[in-house]
């Protein structure tokens, strides 16, 4: 037992040397060296309770201590934040993707409906084999199957997508069975959703502009357009025979840019009158004049800028009846118009202006100028019956041609600006 205590003195002396030794050096802040410092001159004492490497320790394991109660501490916060937050996004993503999958759907089926409309339409203007029709009927069956095949590739992609969001959403279910609602759609694959589904709008809405702009009524393959209003675009007419008549049909499938207070349609004057066959447009109506300015015939209300409208006017010298036909229905009809008269056969007959000798350069008015459309343009010497005028507006009625002007056949010599389409 002394033999004990002995050799634990001698471990605490030892210890308190080492103190002392660590002790004798301090560190200097302001010159960066260490310094000696003189020893104390109170007599070493015997063991001490705690020497200052256990004090040293303590402070550390304290430090530790309180470290870990912190982070503990934060810990907790964070978890119960992130969760609030994981919740409410979780309920926000649920909300929206209810909203945004009946939009999706919404636009879905508007886009199917407009490229049904429009593979509608364009089928209709086809009857036989690609080898057998004209190059124009040709044109139109490549451009539908084009669009059907840029819409199939569209569909599919909507469809890989589709795929892609059930997966996803079925794994983040897995993860997240508690609350993982099944039909949330992730922000990236919705975003790549969204934008095929924009430009396959954008596709269609481009071919349906093209089909728009270059169509032409059933069985017609080619139009003159007049570009813009000028006194120098117009069509001048010339047919085999002069031109001598007591009746006539004169009928024209027009699509008008913008109609003025008058735009000439068709003319044909001499230079003693010429107001002796006029067709024009006045806002939306359509009139008809034959023999003088006074004797018109107008039909109200017919007319609206950019669509294909199909007229058709008609006068007798007999009885002066006249009447006006808008796309094979009859709409405005006169007795007593200009009865007894006879249109000579030195005239001029003109397509979008009239040639009256007002103004300087060849007669011809701005004001009065046609701009648009015109394509199956012809003239009979007769009155058509109700059934002819009828046909005139049905599928092949470009290939029904008057035995005075005979469109495709006729000559029609376009001046300025004006030219064929095809």
């Amino acid at each position: 037992m002394a033999m004990l205590r002995i050799l634990f003195c001698v471990l605490c002396l030892f210890s308190s040397v080492l103190t002392s030794d660590y002790d004798l050096y301090t560190y200097n802040d302001l010159e960066n060296e260490i310094q000696p410092v003189q020893e104390e001159s109170a007599p070493m004492s015997e063991c001490q309770d705690h020497t200052s490497w256990d004090k040293l320790f303590i402070m550390l394991e304290n430090s530790q201590m309180k470290q870990n109660i912190m982070l503990q501490a934060i810990d907790e916060i964070l978890k119960v934040e992130l969760q609030s937050l994981r919740t409410e996004m979780l309920q926000f993503v649920a909300s929206f993707a209810g909203t945004c999958a009946s939009a999706m759907e919404r636009a879905t089926s508007q886009i199917m409906l407009q490229m049904d409309r429009t593979l509608t339409s364009n089928t209709s203007q086809i009857q036989c084999p690609e080898a057998a029709q004209p190059p124009r009927q040709a044109n139109v069956l490549k451009e539908i199957l084009l669009l059907s095949h840029n819409i199939s590739r569209r569909l599919s992609r909507l469809e890989n997508t589709g795929e892609r969001v059930t997966e996803a959403a079925a794994q983040e279910t897995a993860l997240y069975p508690e609350d993982k609602p099944a039909s949330i759609i992730p922000g990236s694959l919705l975003s790549s959703l969204l934008l095929e589904l924009q430009q396959t709008r954008s596709e269609l809405q481009i071919s349906q502009s093209k089909a728009a702009q270059r169509s032409l009524p059933a069985g017609c393959e080619t139009a003159l357009l007049f570009p813009m209003r000028s006194p120098r675009i117009y069509a001048s007419v010339h047919p085999a025979a002069g031109i001598s008549l007591r009746s006539f049909t004169a009928c024209a499938w027009v699509k008008v840019t913008e109609a003025l207070e008058k735009t000439i349609v068709l003319s044909y004057g001499t230079k003693k009158n010429p107001y002796e066959i006029q067709l024009y447009l006045s806002q939306q109506n359509v009139v008809l004049m034959v023999g003088a300015s006074e004797n018109k015939l107008a039909a109200e209300n017919m007319i609206f800028p950019e669509q294909w409208t199909l007229l058709c006017s008609t006068w007798s010298s007999e009885d002066g009846t006249a009447s006006i036909w808008i796309n094979g229905e009859l709409r405005a009809t006169s007795t007593e118009m200009a009865k007894d008269h006879i249109i000579p056969n030195t005239g001029i007959l003109l397509v979008g202006q009239e040639k009256n000798g007002c103004c300087v350069g060849g007669g011809f008015n701005e004001s009065l100028a046609f701009s648009g459309k015109v394509t199956g343009f012809n003239i009979w010497d007769k009155v058509l019956t109700e059934e002819e005028i009828t046909q005139t507006g049905g599928s092949d009625s470009c290939n029904i041609r008057g035995n005075i002007v005979g469109w495709g056949i006729t000559e029609m010599q376009p001046h300025g600006g004006a030219v064929y389409i095809y």
